[in-house]
Protein backbone atom coordinates (compact mmCIF):
# COMPACT_ATOMS: atom_id res chain seq x y z
CA UNK A 1 0.00 0.00 0.00
CA UNK A 2 1.27 3.58 -1.09
CA UNK A 3 0.94 5.73 2.21
CA UNK A 4 2.62 8.89 0.46
CA UNK A 5 5.07 10.28 -2.04
CA UNK A 6 7.84 13.17 -0.52
CA UNK A 7 9.34 15.50 -2.87
CA UNK A 8 8.29 13.70 -6.31
CA UNK A 9 12.00 11.65 -5.48
CA UNK A 10 10.62 8.88 -2.81
CA UNK A 11 7.23 7.00 -2.31
CA UNK A 12 6.58 4.94 0.80
CA UNK A 13 4.99 1.77 0.49
CA UNK A 14 3.95 -0.44 3.64
CA UNK A 15 3.14 -4.70 3.68
CA UNK A 16 2.57 -7.31 5.88
CA UNK A 17 5.04 -6.45 8.08
CA UNK A 18 7.42 -4.25 6.37
CA UNK A 19 7.81 -0.52 5.41
CA UNK A 20 9.87 0.43 2.59
CA UNK A 21 11.30 3.36 0.78
CA UNK A 22 11.47 2.91 -3.10
CA UNK A 23 13.45 6.01 -4.55
CA UNK A 24 11.82 7.88 -7.89
CA UNK A 25 15.11 9.42 -8.57
CA UNK A 26 18.60 8.35 -7.68
CA UNK A 27 19.76 9.10 -4.11
CA UNK A 28 22.86 8.79 -2.17
CA UNK A 29 22.72 6.07 0.85
CA UNK A 30 24.33 5.81 4.11
CA UNK A 31 23.25 3.42 6.58
CA UNK A 32 24.37 1.38 9.72
CA UNK A 33 22.54 -2.04 7.92
CA UNK A 34 25.15 -4.94 8.45
CA UNK A 35 23.98 -5.84 4.58
CA UNK A 36 24.60 -2.38 2.32
CA UNK A 37 25.50 -0.31 4.99
CA UNK A 38 28.06 2.19 4.66
CA UNK A 39 28.02 4.66 1.78
CA UNK A 40 25.81 3.75 -1.39
CA UNK A 41 25.18 5.18 -4.89
CA UNK A 42 23.25 2.58 -6.29
CA UNK A 43 20.30 1.10 -3.90
CA UNK A 44 16.56 1.63 -5.36
CA UNK A 45 15.00 0.56 -2.28
CA UNK A 46 15.66 1.46 2.10
CA UNK A 47 13.37 -1.06 3.91
CA UNK A 48 12.11 -1.27 7.43
CA UNK A 49 10.91 -4.92 8.67
CA UNK A 50 9.27 -6.40 11.95
CA UNK A 51 11.11 -10.06 12.01
CA UNK A 52 9.71 -10.70 15.55
CA UNK A 53 7.46 -10.54 18.25
CA UNK A 54 8.46 -7.29 20.60
CA UNK A 55 7.61 -9.92 23.67
CA UNK A 56 6.53 -13.58 24.50
CA UNK A 57 9.72 -15.31 22.92
CA UNK A 58 8.87 -15.70 19.24
CA UNK A 59 12.15 -15.32 17.39
CA UNK A 60 10.75 -15.04 13.85
CA UNK A 61 13.45 -14.34 11.34
CA UNK A 62 15.00 -11.74 14.09
CA UNK A 63 17.86 -14.35 14.39
CA UNK A 64 18.19 -14.98 11.02
CA UNK A 65 19.41 -11.39 10.64
CA UNK A 66 21.94 -12.42 12.93
CA UNK A 67 23.60 -15.34 11.70
CA UNK A 68 23.23 -15.20 7.88
CA UNK A 69 22.29 -11.24 7.25
CA UNK A 70 22.63 -11.54 3.58
CA UNK A 71 19.84 -14.74 3.48
CA UNK A 72 17.57 -12.61 5.61
CA UNK A 73 17.58 -9.82 3.01
CA UNK A 74 16.58 -12.40 0.20
CA UNK A 75 14.44 -13.76 2.52
CA UNK A 76 12.27 -10.60 2.85
CA UNK A 77 12.98 -9.04 -0.55
CA UNK A 78 11.79 -12.28 -2.59
CA UNK A 79 8.47 -12.25 -0.05
CA UNK A 80 7.78 -8.88 -1.39
CA UNK A 81 9.35 -8.73 -4.55
CA UNK A 82 12.06 -6.59 -4.53
CA UNK A 83 15.78 -6.72 -5.55
CA UNK A 84 17.81 -7.46 -3.01
CA UNK A 85 20.78 -6.43 -4.30
CA UNK A 86 19.13 -2.71 -4.29
CA UNK A 87 17.79 -3.21 -0.72
CA UNK A 88 19.25 -1.95 2.59
CA UNK A 89 17.82 -3.42 5.02
CA UNK A 90 16.74 -2.36 8.75
CA UNK A 91 14.98 -4.72 11.35
CA UNK A 92 13.33 -4.09 14.69
CA UNK A 93 10.52 -5.74 16.86
CA UNK A 94 8.54 -2.76 16.33
CA UNK A 95 4.93 -2.86 14.53
CA UNK A 96 5.15 -1.05 11.22
CA UNK A 97 1.77 -0.04 11.88
CA UNK A 98 3.26 2.10 14.80
CA UNK A 99 5.89 4.01 12.50
CA UNK A 100 5.60 7.77 12.48
CA UNK A 101 6.61 10.04 9.85
CA UNK A 102 7.13 13.12 10.26
CA UNK A 103 8.08 16.01 7.35
CA UNK A 104 9.77 19.48 7.81
CA UNK A 105 10.15 21.77 5.26
CA UNK A 106 12.19 25.34 4.37
CA UNK A 107 12.70 27.11 1.23
CA UNK A 108 12.35 23.93 -1.66
CA UNK A 109 14.14 21.48 1.01
CA UNK A 110 11.86 18.51 2.80
CA UNK A 111 13.62 16.22 5.19
CA UNK A 112 11.14 13.28 5.99
CA UNK A 113 11.60 11.06 9.27
CA UNK A 114 10.17 7.80 9.19
CA UNK A 115 10.68 6.06 12.47
CA UNK A 116 9.10 2.88 14.16
CA UNK A 117 10.28 2.32 18.34
CA UNK A 118 10.53 0.58 21.26
CA UNK A 119 12.48 1.33 24.20
CA UNK A 120 10.51 -1.01 26.67
CA UNK A 121 13.23 -3.39 27.06
CA UNK A 122 16.10 -2.42 25.62
CA UNK A 123 16.94 1.34 26.42
CA UNK A 124 20.56 1.90 27.02
CA UNK A 125 23.01 5.10 28.12
CA UNK A 126 25.92 5.06 26.09
CA UNK A 127 29.13 4.06 27.95
CA UNK A 128 26.51 1.46 30.14
CA UNK A 129 28.32 -2.18 30.83
CA UNK A 130 28.63 -4.45 27.14
CA UNK A 131 26.88 -8.21 27.17
CA UNK A 132 29.17 -9.20 24.45
CA UNK A 133 32.88 -9.00 22.49
CA UNK A 134 33.55 -9.22 19.15
CA UNK A 135 36.66 -11.82 18.15
CA UNK A 136 37.61 -13.26 15.08
CA UNK A 137 35.16 -16.15 16.00
CA UNK A 138 32.34 -13.95 16.39
CA UNK A 139 30.92 -12.82 19.54
CA UNK A 140 32.16 -13.40 22.84
CA UNK A 141 29.70 -13.34 25.71
CA UNK A 142 30.96 -11.05 28.61
CA UNK A 143 31.29 -12.44 32.17
CA UNK A 144 28.50 -10.98 34.37
CA UNK A 145 27.25 -8.82 31.74
CA UNK A 146 23.19 -8.99 31.68
CA UNK A 147 21.62 -10.48 29.08
CA UNK A 148 20.39 -8.25 26.26
CA UNK A 149 16.49 -8.34 25.26
CA UNK A 150 14.99 -9.56 22.27
CA UNK A 151 13.34 -6.36 21.28
CA UNK A 152 13.53 -2.99 21.66
CA UNK A 153 15.02 -0.57 18.88
CA UNK A 154 14.29 3.02 17.27
CA UNK A 155 14.95 2.87 13.73
CA UNK A 156 14.68 5.76 11.40
CA UNK A 157 14.92 6.90 7.83
CA UNK A 158 15.76 10.04 6.76
CA UNK A 159 15.06 11.65 3.32
CA UNK A 160 16.53 14.70 2.07
CA UNK A 161 15.34 16.48 -1.01
CA UNK A 162 18.76 18.16 -1.48
CA UNK A 163 22.11 16.57 -2.90
CA UNK A 164 24.34 16.08 0.31
CA UNK A 165 28.26 16.17 0.23
CA UNK A 166 29.77 13.27 1.81
CA UNK A 167 30.42 14.65 5.44
CA UNK A 168 27.03 16.18 6.02
CA UNK A 169 25.35 12.83 5.64
CA UNK A 170 27.86 11.70 8.38
CA UNK A 171 26.71 14.41 10.41
CA UNK A 172 23.22 13.84 9.52
CA UNK A 173 23.35 10.94 11.48
CA UNK A 174 24.94 12.40 14.39
CA UNK A 175 22.32 14.90 14.59
CA UNK A 176 19.63 12.78 14.21
CA UNK A 177 21.03 10.45 16.94
CA UNK A 178 21.00 14.13 18.69
CA UNK A 179 17.35 14.21 18.71
CA UNK A 180 16.70 10.88 19.41
CA UNK A 181 18.57 11.13 22.88
CA UNK A 182 16.53 14.53 23.05
CA UNK A 183 13.40 12.97 22.98
CA UNK A 184 14.20 9.92 25.36
CA UNK A 185 15.68 12.56 27.89
CA UNK A 186 11.73 14.53 27.73
CA UNK A 187 10.53 11.66 28.37
CA UNK A 188 12.76 10.41 30.87
CA UNK A 189 13.65 6.83 29.50
CA UNK A 190 16.09 5.05 32.03
CA UNK A 191 18.60 2.44 30.95
CA UNK A 192 17.80 -0.84 31.79
CA UNK A 193 21.62 -1.84 32.00
CA UNK A 194 22.22 1.28 34.81
CA UNK A 195 20.30 3.86 36.90
CA UNK A 196 21.37 6.24 33.90
CA UNK A 197 18.72 7.63 31.63
CA UNK A 198 18.62 6.37 28.25
CA UNK A 199 20.26 7.56 25.21
CA UNK A 200 19.02 5.14 22.97
CA UNK A 201 18.79 1.21 22.75
CA UNK A 202 21.00 -1.13 22.15
CA UNK A 203 20.25 -2.21 18.58
CA UNK A 204 19.23 1.13 17.26
CA UNK A 205 19.33 1.78 13.84
CA UNK A 206 19.58 4.66 10.65
CA UNK A 207 19.45 5.11 7.03
CA UNK A 208 19.86 8.57 5.30
CA UNK A 209 19.07 9.02 1.68
CA UNK A 210 19.83 12.54 -0.44
CA UNK A 211 18.70 13.30 -3.93
CA UNK A 212 22.04 12.59 -5.78
CA UNK A 213 21.42 15.51 -8.46
CA UNK A 214 19.68 18.79 -8.00
CA UNK A 215 21.52 21.76 -7.40
CA UNK A 216 24.71 22.65 -5.38
CA UNK A 217 25.14 19.48 -2.80
CA UNK A 218 24.33 21.22 0.69
CA UNK A 219 27.38 21.44 2.65
CA UNK A 220 26.56 21.12 6.82
CA UNK A 221 23.71 19.21 8.54
CA UNK A 222 24.68 20.37 12.03
CA UNK A 223 22.55 22.80 14.39
CA UNK A 224 23.35 25.91 12.65
CA UNK A 225 22.56 25.00 9.46
CA UNK A 226 18.59 24.90 8.35
CA UNK A 227 19.07 21.56 7.15
CA UNK A 228 20.24 20.23 10.88
CA UNK A 229 16.93 22.01 12.29
CA UNK A 230 15.04 20.51 9.96
CA UNK A 231 16.48 17.14 10.74
CA UNK A 232 16.33 18.09 14.84
CA UNK A 233 12.54 18.67 14.28
CA UNK A 234 11.83 15.95 12.36
CA UNK A 235 13.27 12.66 14.01
CA UNK A 236 12.40 14.36 17.25
CA UNK A 237 9.42 14.42 16.00
CA UNK A 238 8.52 10.98 14.67
CA UNK A 239 10.92 9.21 17.64
CA UNK A 240 8.12 10.80 20.29
CA UNK A 241 5.12 9.70 18.15
CA UNK A 242 6.39 6.35 17.12
CA UNK A 243 6.96 5.68 21.11
CA UNK A 244 3.63 6.92 21.87
CA UNK A 245 1.92 4.46 19.39
CA UNK A 246 4.12 1.29 20.15
CA UNK A 247 4.42 1.66 24.51
CA UNK A 248 2.17 4.33 25.22
CA UNK A 249 4.64 6.89 26.15
CA UNK A 250 4.16 9.90 26.10
CA UNK A 251 4.56 13.19 27.87
CA UNK A 252 1.58 12.40 30.57
CA UNK A 253 2.07 9.19 31.04
CA UNK A 254 5.29 9.78 32.30
CA UNK A 255 3.30 11.93 35.27
CA UNK A 256 4.02 9.07 37.36
CA UNK A 257 6.44 8.84 40.68
CA UNK A 258 6.87 5.33 39.77
CA UNK A 259 8.56 6.13 35.96
CA UNK A 260 11.15 8.42 37.64
CA UNK A 261 11.87 5.79 39.75
CA UNK A 262 11.94 2.47 37.49
CA UNK A 263 15.93 2.89 36.56
CA UNK A 264 16.97 2.79 39.78
CA UNK A 265 15.20 -0.66 40.46
CA UNK A 266 11.80 0.72 42.13
CA UNK A 267 8.36 -0.90 40.29
CA UNK A 268 4.98 0.66 41.21
CA UNK A 269 3.67 -2.69 43.11
CA UNK A 270 7.28 -2.37 45.24
CA UNK A 271 6.98 1.21 45.18
CA UNK A 272 3.54 0.88 47.42
CA UNK A 273 4.65 -2.32 49.36
CA UNK A 274 7.70 0.15 50.18
CA UNK A 275 5.45 3.07 51.56
CA UNK A 276 3.04 1.16 53.20
CA UNK A 277 5.67 -0.52 55.55
CA UNK A 278 6.03 2.44 56.85
CA UNK A 279 2.22 3.18 57.79
CA UNK A 280 -0.01 1.37 60.64
CA UNK A 281 -2.78 -1.10 59.15
CA UNK A 282 -5.51 1.56 59.20
CA UNK A 283 -3.11 4.22 56.90
CA UNK A 284 -2.23 1.23 54.86
CA UNK A 285 -5.59 0.56 53.54
CA UNK A 286 -6.53 3.64 52.48
CA UNK A 287 -3.07 4.15 50.81
CA UNK A 288 -3.33 1.34 48.49
CA UNK A 289 -7.08 1.92 47.92
CA UNK A 290 -5.53 5.71 46.54
CA UNK A 291 -2.29 4.56 45.85
CA UNK A 292 -2.46 5.50 42.27
CA UNK A 293 -4.00 8.74 42.45
CA UNK A 294 -0.94 9.50 44.94
CA UNK A 295 2.00 8.20 42.94
CA UNK A 296 0.12 10.17 39.20
CA UNK A 297 -0.23 13.62 41.44
CA UNK A 298 1.80 16.27 39.49
CA UNK A 299 3.10 17.99 42.71
CA UNK A 300 4.59 14.55 43.98
CA UNK A 301 6.07 13.47 41.25
CA UNK A 302 7.09 16.94 40.69
CA UNK A 303 8.80 16.79 44.38
CA UNK A 304 10.08 13.19 42.82
CA UNK A 305 11.47 14.56 39.85
CA UNK A 306 13.50 17.28 41.66
CA UNK A 307 15.25 14.65 43.64
CA UNK A 308 15.81 12.37 41.21
CA UNK A 309 17.65 15.35 39.81
CA UNK A 310 19.71 15.89 42.17
CA UNK A 311 21.05 12.32 42.94
CA UNK A 312 22.02 12.66 38.86
CA UNK A 313 23.58 15.75 39.48
CA UNK A 314 25.46 14.36 42.22
CA UNK A 315 26.21 11.24 40.63
CA UNK A 316 27.52 13.30 37.33
CA UNK A 317 29.69 15.49 40.05
CA UNK A 318 28.14 18.64 39.42
CA UNK A 319 27.30 18.74 43.52
CA UNK A 320 29.54 16.85 45.84
CA UNK A 321 28.92 14.22 48.08
CA UNK A 322 29.37 16.50 51.09
CA UNK A 323 25.96 18.24 50.33
CA UNK A 324 23.64 14.90 49.62
CA UNK A 325 22.47 14.92 53.51
CA UNK A 326 21.34 18.44 53.23
CA UNK A 327 19.93 18.49 49.65
CA UNK A 328 18.49 15.24 50.09
CA UNK A 329 16.47 15.56 53.29
CA UNK A 330 15.58 19.09 52.08
CA UNK A 331 13.67 18.00 48.69
CA UNK A 332 12.33 14.87 50.37
CA UNK A 333 10.39 17.08 52.46
CA UNK A 334 9.36 18.36 49.47
CA UNK A 335 8.09 15.09 48.48
CA UNK A 336 6.38 15.11 51.79
CA UNK A 337 4.82 18.35 52.00
CA UNK A 338 3.19 17.95 48.20
CA UNK A 339 1.69 14.28 49.89
CA UNK A 340 0.46 16.02 52.85
CA UNK A 341 -0.46 19.59 51.18
CA UNK A 342 1.06 21.31 54.47
CA UNK A 343 4.17 23.38 53.21
CA UNK A 344 4.23 25.38 56.83
CA UNK A 345 6.04 21.76 58.33
CA UNK A 346 9.07 21.70 55.61
CA UNK A 347 11.42 22.49 58.24
CA UNK A 348 9.81 19.76 60.31
CA UNK A 349 9.79 17.21 57.86
CA UNK A 350 13.50 17.63 56.67
CA UNK A 351 14.05 17.34 60.71
CA UNK A 352 12.26 13.80 60.40
CA UNK A 353 13.94 12.81 57.24
CA UNK A 354 17.24 13.82 57.62
CA UNK A 355 18.63 10.89 59.63
CA UNK A 356 17.58 8.31 56.37
CA UNK A 357 19.12 10.76 53.73
CA UNK A 358 22.78 8.74 53.88
CA UNK A 359 24.38 7.02 52.72
CA UNK A 360 23.78 8.15 49.04
CA UNK A 361 23.33 4.39 47.46
CA UNK A 362 20.08 2.98 45.35
CA UNK A 363 18.39 1.00 47.84
CA UNK A 364 19.08 4.00 50.85
CA UNK A 365 17.65 6.55 47.98
CA UNK A 366 14.39 4.57 47.49
CA UNK A 367 13.90 4.15 51.11
CA UNK A 368 13.76 8.03 51.71
CA UNK A 369 11.06 8.51 49.27
CA UNK A 370 8.79 5.65 50.23
CA UNK A 371 9.33 7.10 54.38
CA UNK A 372 8.58 10.88 52.34
CA UNK A 373 5.52 9.40 50.88
CA UNK A 374 4.44 7.87 54.01
CA UNK A 375 5.34 10.52 56.20
CA UNK A 376 3.36 12.72 54.21
CA UNK A 377 0.56 10.30 53.91
CA UNK A 378 0.37 10.33 57.58
CA UNK A 379 0.03 14.08 58.25
CA UNK A 380 -2.35 14.52 55.37
CA UNK A 381 -5.13 12.85 57.33
CA UNK A 382 -4.19 13.47 61.51
CA UNK A 383 -7.19 12.51 62.45
CA UNK A 384 -5.94 8.50 61.46
CA UNK A 385 -3.16 8.94 63.89
CA UNK A 386 -5.12 10.51 66.79
CA UNK A 387 -7.32 7.46 66.71
CA UNK A 388 -4.73 5.06 66.85
CA UNK A 389 -3.13 6.98 69.50
CA UNK A 390 -6.23 6.83 70.93
CA UNK A 391 -6.54 3.34 70.94
CA UNK A 392 -3.69 2.84 72.19
CA UNK A 393 -4.15 4.95 75.56
CA UNK A 394 -7.44 2.99 76.59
Amino acid sequence: MLLATFYQGVELHREDKILYARFLVPHDVVSTCRVAGGFHHDLDYVYNHQSCEPAGGHCGQASLAIRNPLAYREQICSRHGLPAEGCTTLGTAANMRNAAIVEETFRGLNVVAVCTGGVEGNAGRAGDPASVAETEQGFERLPLAKDPPAAGTINTMLFVSKPLIAGAMVRAIMTATEAKTAALQELAVGSRYSDGLATGTGTDQIAVAAVREGGKALTSAGKHAKLGELIGRAVHGAVKQTLSLQNGLTAASQCSVEAHLRRFGMDAENLRQGVCRYLHEQELQLFSANFLAIERDPLTVAAVAALVHLKDKTAWGTLSQGCWLDTASAFAAQITAAVSGDYEHLALYRRQLAQQAAPEDNAAFLHLICQALALGFQHKWPEIAAGLAEKQAE
